[in-house]
């Protein structure tokens, strides 16, 4: 309900998302109310952010849910968002609770920025793949699962998802895991 009540009354549903995310005495309803304020560009949003992440610093269960939150902003400026967080304190692309809240939400739950006709956002899973592949196969595995549905993608989006996961299978020394994955996804096509 709040994020209909935000999202058709401009500044006055900011008030509303912040006052409840100030006032809540309960993580689900916090976390609602900051994905409220994510999904609504400016100050508000940034502070809410901000101020999240300095309360929570010291619970990383908590701060999955943050990044993820971030990963599944839908406009632009979301991948450079995702580069920032990467260079975060507390992640580490060997953390798999980490690589999945960000890389795996925004591949995920992020249709508008991970399918961007530019193809930035196969990039950036794709270089998530690469890293993950060398530490924890089964991790950059799922993450390919992203590009399942690529056949179905209109032709732009579906040429760039093939140029991504063919620059991923030239690559020497994938793990049997990715090599797997790419071999189903790929399939005859």
């Amino acid at each position: 309900a709040l994020d209909l009540i935000a999202a058709s009354n401009g500044e006055r549903g900011v008030e509303l998302a912040t006052a409840e995310l100030a006032d809540t005495t309960n993580m689900t309803d916090r976390l609602a109310a900051l994905s409220v304020l994510a999904s609504i560009p400016g100050t508000a949003r940034e502070t809410a952010l901000h101020a999240f992440d300095l309360r929570y610093a010291d619970e990383p269960l908590v701060l999955d849910k943050w990044f993820a939150i971030q990963a599944m902003i839908p406009e632009d400026g979301t991948i450079e968002r995702i580069e920032r967080l990467q260079q975060h304190p507390v992640f580490a692309i060997t953390n798999p609770n980490r690589v999945r809240s960000l890389i795996g939400s925004f591949a995920m739950a992020n249709p508008t920025q991970f399918a961007r006709p530019d193809g930035a956002g196969f990039r950036l899973l794709a270089d998530a793949v690469q890293t993950t592949d060398r530490t924890n196969p089964q991790l950059a595995a799922r993450l390919l699962t992203a590009f399942g549905s690529w056949r179905m993608w209109e032709p732009v989006r579906r040429s760039q998802a093939k140029a991504t996961l063919g620059e991923i299978a030239s690559r020497t020394g994938l793990s049997r895991d990715v090599a797997d994955i790419l071999a189903r996804t790929l399939g005859d096509g």
